[in-house]
């Protein structure tokens, strides 16, 4: 693949899509939240009231779903989704949803397609192992719990949801058990990524640090001349 891929991996609440947008756009090239397509799909679950055992519904929905990225915006059918999907629900559920295999294999045949499109950043659970094993650059962020929690309540406090921090420890450590032993694309380090603890970084130093690491390497160097802007 001659587009640039650059591969964020690692649990909720270490920065990772803060840092994947703002690195994106430092880099002149396409962001793609991969947890907002399986968020997406979780809204619409809820909304159509879909149960977890209707199967082909939840296919049907996967199928359908057009995710568009503009700055901090997710467009849904010209709706603006970025908040619904970081709801206490849509976060509460989403890993359950994102375990089923077929789902998996539909997001999976999305997310490549936006990398034939253009060079990107695509930040996930399964970015560097599973969906680009091959990417040009690969990172796994990792930070202690109470500072994920704290950046997580800040988040729904910044949506307008005020929510205690002990809740959201206790829902973020289900939601790591979840991602890391389904049996599908587990959440885990790619063997070639650079891990990164941003437990004492604010996003500016993360970024910055990403940063550096890409542009000052042969690979972007080489490929710099083949990005295209989104």
């Amino acid at each position: 693949m001659n587009n640039l891929i650059i591969s964020i991996d690692g649990p909720t609440g270490t920065g990772k899509s803060t840092t994947a947008r703002i690195l994106s756009d430092k880099l002149g090239i396409r962001y793609v939240d991969s947890g907002s397509l399986y968020r997406a799909v979780t809204l619409e679950i809820l909304r159509n009231n879909v149960k977890p055992n209707e199967l082909r519904k939840i296919i049907d929905i996967a199928k359908h779903l057009k995710l568009e990225f503009a700055d901090e915006k997710v467009i849904l059918n010209g709706t603006d989704i970025a908040q619904d999907i970081r709801s206490f629900d849509v976060t509460n559920k989403v890993s359950s949803v994102s375990k089923i295999r077929q789902l998996r294999e539909i997001i999976l045949v999305k997310q490549r397609d936006y990398a034939k499109e253009s060079s990107l950043v695509m930040d996930g659970r399964d970015i560097g192992t599973v969906v680009f094993p091959d990417a040009d650059f690969k990172f796994y962020i990792v930070c202690d719990l109470n500072t994920r929690a704290a950046r997580r309540q800040q988040d729904f406090m910044d949506i307008g949801i005020n929510i205690s921090l002990g809740k959201i420890k206790t829902e973020i450590q289900k939601r790591d058990e979840i991602d890391m032993t389904r049996k599908v694309s587990p959440l885990k380090k790619a063997n070639d990524a650079a891990e990164i603890d941003t437990t004492n970084m604010i996003i500016e130093e993360q970024v910055d640090y990403l940063y550096k690491k890409i542009i000052n390497s042969s690979k972007f160097i080489n490929k710099s001349n083949l990005i295209n802007a989104r």
